[in-house]
């Protein structure tokens, strides 16, 4: 079955180049279409300090169903696509729990966001604590290196 997403806003005044490091700084702002939501879809909203973006890779292509070495990095192992967060997704999706600076109306401010300057925002939830994994979580030591520099 196929879905077809209606992007809901836009990410404003982010990097405009794929650079994967060093995203825990970058704030910018989430414009919402107002053909897509109401006037009071953000109501409540600033309550939360953190949210969760979905949004589009709309830059990058389908070149990874399989499995390639992480960045390209042949000292960490060969893993599958669902086994990493590599922007060439299979439907180009990207998740990221980012910092709520601001809500004003139609407009968030966010800080932490990994997505590109007019990237497609196709949905925003709050972060709430009680959805984050319960008890121990597990990553490969390669992860651990690749993120050191991330946010």
């Amino acid at each position: 079955m196929q879905h077809a997403f209606a992007p809901i806003g836009t990410v404003r005044g982010s990097r405009q180049e794929s650079v994967q490091d060093n995203w825990g700084d970058t704030e910018c702002r989430i414009e919402l279409d107002p053909a897509e939501l109401d006037a009071d879809a953000t109501l409540g909203l600033s309550d939360y300090s953190h949210v969760e973006v979905v949004f589009a890779f709309d830059r990058t292509d389908r070149s990874c169903r399989g499995a390639q070495h992480p960045r390209g990095n042949p000292s960490w192992p060969r893993v599958g696509i669902l086994a990493q967060r590599a922007p060439n997704r299979p439907n180009h999706i990207g998740v990221t729990v980012c910092a709520l600076v601001a809500v004003d109306g139609r407009t968030l401010t966010v800080r932490g966001l990994d997505a590109l300057d007019g990237s497609p925002v196709l949905d925003i939830k709050p972060y709430l604590p009680e959805f984050a994994p319960r008890g121990e979580v597990r990553v490969p030591q390669w992860s651990v290196e690749l993120m050191r520099h991330y946010f």
